[in-house]
């Protein structure tokens, strides 16, 4: 294992820049020299919890530092593409939370910024480090299901909308700061394990319907301006013949959803909980797997097995050159492309192709 510290700077340091100091305190290969936000009670604050010594309240500043490699983007999604841009082209490796951006546009300028400076880019996508992704690879690589041919993305909240439900800011449900509601905020999570389970095949087709039926505190609804959906469907059609339907719920009546699933020509896969199901001796049947074992097998057999066991863990080896960085920007563009095909057949009414998407898709970056 390198031995080197990676020095990282934190640009925002409220609910999940707080999550993200508290994952890099357990990383030895993590070095937060500097901190910044322009909430400076809130600055200082955090900067001594955390035994921070050097705190910004303009991010151009903490830029500045030719010792820090790295910088972690925590800020709201429509501020994701500026300040990520502005680090790449001060020279810094950029680990962003997700949705990569409010907007396909943005999100795709940010890949391109990386690739043109030749800069890590990285995106906060904690589903395709859990074991149950991490077996279920392994299975679809040893050929166990067959030729996959469909994929189901479920996420579910009975009641759990930021702010109007009793957590968060109005912030997470503004269109203008967050751009999308249930969609951006937890879809991301799910649609990207899929995504990534399936090869990332290209998307052709995409339709959708999204809503905002559920009852709210009316003075929270007032208060918070609450202008995204609250569950979010979709189907899309992928090149070669493969499909992915999508539901994924903030608020709803309902006890609870299956967890994703995929399926193929010789079994399919249930991520939560894991189960494997196929025909053996022309017997249908159903298969746990014990993952924790095999997870703590790999760990004790296999080299820098530690790079998978979060976002955080993989972004530090891949800075540290001891793995190839996973293509997690590139898995987030796929998937706005996706959660803006929704929203546009919404708009429109019908499905909608890549083309379309493309030319429809509007920047929502803030200036910084």
């Amino acid at each position: 294992m390198s031995e080197r510290k990676i020095r990282i700077g934190i640009i925002g340091v409220g609910q999940i820049g707080k999550h993200h100091l508290d994952n890099y305190a357990k990383l030895p290969g993590a070095d937060v020299a500097a901190v910044c936000d322009i909430d400076v009670p809130e600055l200082k604050r955090v900067s001594e919890v955390y035994r921070i010594k050097d705190t910004y309240i303009k991010y151009r500043d903490l830029l500045k530092r030719e010792d820090i490699e790295a910088v972690d983007v925590c800020l709201h999604n429509n501020l994701h593409a500026p300040v990520t841009m502005a680090a790449l082209e001060a020279g810094k490796h950029v680990y962003c939370e997700k949705p990569m951006a409010g907007a396909y546009p943005d999100a795709k300028a940010m890949l391109e910024t990386a690739r043109k400076l030749g800069r890590k880019l990285s995106i906060q996508l904690s589903t395709l480090f859990a074991k149950e992704t991490k077996v279920a690879k392994r299975l679809i690589d040893d050929g166990k299901l067959g030729k996959l041919y469909h994929a189901r993305s479920c996420g579910f909240r009975r009641r759990g909308r930021p702010f109007v439900d009793g957590y968060g800011s109005e912030n997470f449900v503004k269109k203008e700061i967050a751009a999308g509601g249930a969609l951006f905020d937890m879809g991301v999570y799910h649609i990207s394990q899929l995504l990534y389970l399936l090869g990332q095949p290209p998307v052709e087709r995409v339709t959708g319907k999204t809503y905002q039926e559920t009852d709210m505190d009316p003075r929270r609804r007032k208060s918070s301006g609450y202008s995204v959906e609250e569950l979010g469907l979709g189907f899309v059609r992928f090149t070669g013949g493969l499909t992915l339907d999508i539901i994924e719920s903030w608020a709803i009546h309902r006890n609870n959803f299956e967890g994703s699933s995929l399926v193929g020509t010789q079994g399919g896969i249930t991520l939560s909980p894991f189960s494997y199901h196929s025909i053996m001796g022309d017997v249908p049947f159903n298969a746990t797997f014990e993952i924790d074992d095999a997870d703590w097998r790999w760990h004790k057999i296999l080299d820098d097995q530690d790079a998978n066991d979060s976002p955080q863990h993989h972004w530090i080896a891949a800075l540290q050159g001891r793995v190839p960085l996973l293509p997690t920007a590139e898995i987030a563009l796929q998937t706005m492309l996706i959660s803006q095909g929704i929203y546009l057949s919404e708009q429109l009414g019908r499905e909608v192709t890549v083309e379309e998407i493309e030319k429809n898709s509007v920047s929502t970056a803030l200036k910084v």
